[in-house]
């Protein structure tokens, strides 16, 4: 499924299901210009998961953004199976902002909500210009993603698993399953991390980084009770992907001891100058388990949610 839409001035917006060959060239120039204008990721991991040819998905859209036929802007849209929720990134190639596009675009995105009626807008690190073009749509700041950091030379503590759980690492087309339902009620009131699908899985154990003796499980009578998913990253940094502990264990300190072995698997074992890992603003239990093990924050990704129904004119501050 395609749609166009001609705004003025040469510019053109192109709505699709699956992107071919050259459509994710055009997208992949937007956010590689972006993303070194602006020092940081233009879409999240998730989004960049979804720039393959032919890779449909249901309920994801593409947004295609060009100027005068040139590469000017992208945004990725997905609505959830029953239509209760949508997010959206989106970015504006740095030689063509401050024109209205990224408005343009923004307006193009809400035209495809449909069924729902608001949609999540990521701002990755809290990029100005993406904060006035939430104003300008009257966007509602609902949540606050920290980016925290650690330098390598600092001493981890020694893991101190509670009685009766033991720790080994994951293992590809065994654990699936099992790590999947864990991971739901691990994070059963996190809005991404908790949806995990199948694919959604297997799409990261398909990555180049993808390394099981990173990825740590804690098992209690045979049963996995926590799991510590470590990554490093190209430029050599290493990340606490995701920690997850079921409600069961809570408060037991298994969180705690599975972190410092990833940490000690990434500093030790990988030798990774630094360790970065990302956290919502709203659990202060965990940020200060963080805090206490070095970490500090680094940088901030904001999220908007913006109204099906916008403005009725002006011009995008950051297009």
């Amino acid at each position: 499924m395609e749609t166009t839409t001609t705004p003025p001035s040469g510019e053109s917006i192109r709505v699709m299901s699956e992107l071919t060959a050259e459509d994710l060239f055009l997208a992949k120039s937007v956010l590689t210009a972006a993303s070194v204008d602006d020092g940081r990721e233009a879409v999240s991991e998730a989004g960049r998961l979804r720039l393959r040819v032919g890779a449909g998905r249901p309920g994801v859209r593409h947004l295609l953004q060009t100027l005068n036929g040139r590469p000017a802007g992208y945004a990725q849209l997905e609505v959830a199976g029953d239509g209760s929720s949508a997010t959206a990134e989106l970015a504006v190639h740095p030689e063509l902002r401050r024109r209205g596009l990224g408005g343009r675009l923004a307006e193009a995105v809400l035209a495809e909500l449909a069924p729902a009626k608001a949609v999540d807008c990521w701002a990755h690190g809290g990029h100005p210009g993406a904060a006035r073009l939430a104003e300008r749509f009257d966007g509602e700041l609902v949540r606050e993603l920290r980016q925290m950091r650690r330098p390598a030379g600092q001493e981890v503590p020694e893991p101190v698993l509670p009685e009766g759980v033991e720790l080994r690492t994951f293992r590809p087309g065994e654990d699936d399953r099992a790590w999947l339902a864990l991971n739901a009620l691990a994070f059963a009131h996190h809005p991404e991390q908790g949806a995990w699908t199948e694919a959604d899985l297997a799409d990261r154990l398909a990555e180049p980084w993808f390394d099981p003796a990173g990825f740590f499980l804690a098992v209690r009578d045979g049963e996995p009770v926590g799991f510590h998913w470590t990554k490093v990253h190209p430029d050599g940094l290493g990340e606490v992907y995701v920690v997850g502990v079921a409600p069961g264990e809570q408060g037991s300190g298994l969180g705690r001891a599975l972190t410092a072995a990833g940490l000690r698997h990434l500093i030790r074992d990988r030798g990774v100058p630094a360790v970065l890992l990302y956290v919502d603003a709203d659990n202060p239990a965990a940020v200060r388990v963080y805090e206490r093990l070095g970490f500090t924050v680094h940088e901030v990704d904001l999220m908007y949610r913006v109204q099906e129904a916008g403005p009725a004119g002006g011009s995008g501050p950051q297009g």
